[in-house]
């Protein structure tokens, strides 16, 4: 198996470099970055990057710009972690795409796992019952390829989703009326528990309805169970 190889992009260099020293210590491959600019160039030169850990506070463009770049190009996994701690910045770290959100002063071993479980679904498959030959599920005129991740609408217009929405539209596809709880959702999107006041499973159903659904209050695919959690409701065509 290949070693994960894990992009570090921090500006201070005594938290890059203990940041470097954590996950070799953990057997990846680190890659660092000061910047946008930097991080971009080490992206090119570098194809075989699973993980990016960012900061938000970069001199030049900020992480919230930087990750929505990187999401217009590659859909590999993406943590921030930066001393950014309102709740403004989260959920418009989440709605850009970025796969969890951890704050600075951050326990060591917890981000190891988090990154550790990130990559571990990093083009891992779901199962096959809803999907065609080509790993493609079809539904109410809708496309997603299981194998690029894109969602394309019925009058062709294709996108890319981050590997958080894929993986929970993924898994409601494959249950259709089934009520799955934030906590369910949770740990297939990113393998760990939910914690209190954690807002990442509502932000990304937030964000795949808009790929669809034209009246929140109203919804076409997605329902939301009060007290339980989300369910879709729309019609898996036969494969």
């Amino acid at each position: 198996m290949q070693t994960p190889v894990i992009l570090i992009v921090e500006d201070e260099d005594v938290t890059r470099l203990n940041l470097v020293s954590l996950f070799e210590a953990e057997g990846y491959k680190v890659i660092e970055a000061i910047d946008g600019d930097d991080m971009h160039d080490k992206l090119t030169s570098h194809d075989d990057v699973n993980l990016v850990i960012m900061d938000i506070n970069l001199p030049g463009k900020n992480g919230l710009i930087l990750a929505r770049e990187l999401r217009q190009k590659k859909n590999i996994g993406l943590i921030f972690l930066t001393g950014r701690d309102n709740d403004v910045d989260r959920i418009l770290g989440l709605e850009i795409g970025a796969d969890d959100y951890i704050t600075k002063p951050f326990n060591p071993r917890e981000l190891t796992i988090r990154a550790r479980n990130l990559i571990s679904r990093t083009g891992s498959s779901a199962e096959e019952s809803t999907i065609d030959s080509n790993g493609v599920i079809t539904f109410n005129g809708w496309e997603l390829d299981e194998n690029s991740r894109c969602l394309t609408s019925p009058t062709g217009d294709s996108k890319r989703l981050p590997k958080g929405e894929y993986r929970a539209l993924r898994l409601m596809l494959d249950s259709p009326g089934r009520i799955f709880s934030r906590e369910q959702l949770i740990k297939h999107m990113t393998g760990r528990e939910l914690r209190a006041n954690d807002r990442t499973v509502d932000v990304t159903i937030r964000r795949i309805r808009k790929h669809f659904e034209t009246d929140n209050n109203t919804p076409e695919l997605i329902s939301t169970i009060h007290g339980e959690g989300y369910r879709f409701i729309g019609k898996i065509d036969a494969q």
